[in-house]
């Protein structure tokens, strides 16, 4: 079993207000946390991998596949690998959640 500890890992700013830290990295998955402060926004992109998500605290607005989904704590999210989407805090709270991702990201080019 591995553990990663929260206050051992360092939140990288991948973007302008954008806060992710990666979690632990398992054979088939892998997790990160990310914190976006109010106004911040992750441009459309997309990868491989299928991402599935929980927001904790705040409300994210996803745009993928021409369409506009506003997220809020405790709900949960699935993007499917290689569909593009964006994501934006559109409010004056902060936003916090987790994402999981498979296969697993073990080295996100964010940490770069």
């Amino acid at each position: 079993m591995d553990v990663v500890p929260d206050a051992d890992v360092e939140a990288v700013e991948a973007v302008d207000g954008v806060f992710l830290t990666q979690g632990a990295v398992a054979e088939d998955t892998s997790i990160q946390r990310f914190e976006l402060e109010p106004g911040a926004t992750v441009p459309e992109h997309e990868h491989p991998h299928e991402q599935i998500g929980v927001i904790t605290a705040g409300r994210l607005t996803f745009v993928a596949g021409g369409e506009e989904r506003v997220v809020g704590p405790d709900d949960t999210y699935a993007i499917p690998g290689g569909e593009p989407h964006a994501a934006e805090n559109r409010t004056d709270e902060p936003v916090v959640g987790f994402d999981i991702f498979s296969p697993p990201r073990a080295n996100p080019d964010w940490q770069e």
